[in-house]
């Protein structure tokens, strides 16, 4: 394929069957990730694999009861909030494998303003989505399915803590990694109208 088809071929695929992954593999999607483009030549990245029942409910449970809290004062009512929660919990322990991908300063310059130091974790946190990216590409070529979760964004520190990381890796990216469901079939994709997402000057 080309690199457009292949970049195409990934899919964010939700369903999986049980068959459990050669820990080789996974290893070989965190060596792709690790080649993303990352400020001055750091590497302000860490990764986690998750694939005990243990730890997936640790994580599970963690990050829920943060989402629990935040959809309770959004005003949620206690019924959906639970069903909400539930379904999250489900979906993650039922994966035969979780990759955390987590953010340090390791290699970040450091600046005495927060303009400048914002901008500086702002770039570790794009490389972060290239890496993802190279993941999910490379897990694609290994006939694994995935799909990027957004939760540890919106609550680092629990998802640290519920896994007890060193508290200097603050997780921000989660994918779920799989064989395929037999029952999975792709949604055709619509196509791109780059006149609402491309501005030529």
């Amino acid at each position: 394929m080309s690199v457009p088809e292949f970049i195409a071929a990934r899919r964010s695929i939700r369903a999986f069957d049980e068959t459990a992954i050669d820990p080789e593999l996974l290893d070989t999607c965190i060596e792709a990730a690790c080649l993303a483009p990352a400020p001055h030549h750091s590497r302000p990245w860490r990764w986690v694999t998750i694939t005990s029942d243990e730890s997936k409910a640790a994580l599970a449970n963690g990050m829920g009861a943060r989402w629990r809290e935040d959809l309770l004062d959004d005003g949620i009512s206690a019924d959906r909030v639970d069903a909400l929660v539930r379904a999250s919990y489900d979906r993650l322990v039922a994966s035969p494998a979780l990759v955390l991908g987590c953010l340090t300063d390791d290699g970040l310059d450091h600046y005495p303003d927060a303009r400048r130091q914002r901008a500086e974790y702002g770039m570790a946190l794009l490389s972060l989505g290239a890496a993802v990216e190279n993941l999910m590409l490379c897990a694609t070529e290994l006939g694994l399915a995935s799909c990027w979760v957004a939760a540890p964004i919106f609550c680092p520190e629990a998802a640290r803590d519920a896994l007890a990381l060193d508290p200097t890796w603050l997780p921000h990216a989660l994918v779920c990694v799989g064989y395929p469901h037999s029952t999975y079939e792709p949604r055709v994709r619509p196509g791109i109208d780059l006149s609402a997402l491309h501005a030529p000057r």
